[in-house]
């Protein structure tokens, strides 16, 4: 199936000219990493505090990135995770620092493993080591404990959603929001806009790679459900949620039916819808006004969770 571009946003367009559609795979992802990182960045916010941390954990070290506008004590905290596909990104991204800057909150962004060189569960673990760590290390890093979210975009919102099921098996620490952007949740893509062959930036083709590499392999319905929520059987006792994904992105479908199964499981759940947006189009054309309507959603959500 073709998708029909003059459903898009006509602002989001000109972009697509220059920015052809990724196409990855196990012998060219370290190409595509290295010229992604050659991509030039904005200057983050002005005036924002910025420093490495490295913790240990029972896997080994973990390199987190920490943002944060002001120095002042006892701060609402977010544990970011990045987004890439399971295989490239990096911790210092913008969005990261700009949700420090903008919702004055201390911001932890993992620099989680990648697949294909570590597979899933190694990103995952990597996430759920330094929420332990930052909830036990609470006092000295200069956060309440009590007012954490965690979250990220397309692939680290998967890790993101990922991470809520482990943590609720787990430590089951208290989080006042799982901040889902437009989430890669889905190993199967069978829905309706999963369909679609030629999805902008990120298509079907291009996710079905990465999520063979992610999972190392194929493994269909038994994928487990931290690697692929979509898999879960039992939503509940879950963090609330806000989700939020493009009418024209190929996980629409995948991430409309997440937040039914969660709102089902009397989750507190938040679901925006952005007509004319493709999978990470405001991050390519940050200007328009759908880019804007975007971003003002999940900063919002965010703010009012960790008041």
């Amino acid at each position: 199936m073709q998708l029909d571009y003059s459903r898009l946003d006509p602002e989001l367009l000109p972009i697509l000219e220059t920015f052809p559609a990724l196409d990855i795979t196990r012998d060219n992802i370290a190409e595509i990493r290295a010229l992604m990182a050659e991509t030039p960045r904005p200057e983050p916010p002005s005036g924002l505090l910025q420093r490495d941390a490295e913790v240990n954990t029972p896997e080994g070290p973990v390199t987190v990135h920490i943002s944060r506008k002001s120095d002042r004590p006892n701060q609402p905290a977010l544990l970011w995770i990045h987004g890439g596909g399971y295989v490239m990104g990096a911790a210092d991204d913008e969005r990261s620092m700009t949700i420090a800057h903008e919702c004055d909150i201390t911001v932890f962004s993992v620099d989680y493993r990648l697949a294909p060189e570590q597979p899933f569960p190694a990103g995952l673990n990597d996430c759920y080591n330094v929420l332990c760590w930052l909830m036990k290390e609470a006092a000295s890093l200069g956060i309440d404990p009590s007012c954490v979210a965690i979250g990220g975009a397309s692939a680290g919102a998967g890790l993101a959603a990922g991470l809520a099921l482990k943590n609720r098996e787990a430590a089951n620490y208290p989080l006042r929001l799982q901040l889902l952007i437009y989430p890669m949740l889905d190993n199967l893509h069978a829905t309706e806009s999963g369909q679609f062959d030629n999805h902008p930036i990120w298509t079907r083709k291009a996710s079905f790679s990465a999520w063979e590499m992610y999972l190392n392999g194929t493994p269909g319905e038994a994928a487990s459900p931290m690697a692929a929520p979509a898999r879960a059987s039992d939503v509940s006792g879950l963090p609330p949620a806000y989700l939020n994904v493009g009418v024209e992105d190929l996980f629409r479908d995948e991430v409309i039916g997440y937040a039914r199964r969660l709102m089902d499981a009397d989750i507190p759940t938040e679901l925006a819808l952005f007509p004319g947006m493709y999978h990470a189009g405001e991050v390519f054309t940050p200007t328009a006004a759908i880019s804007r309507r975007l971003n003002r959603s999940f900063l919002h959500a965010l703010s009012d969770a960790l008041r």
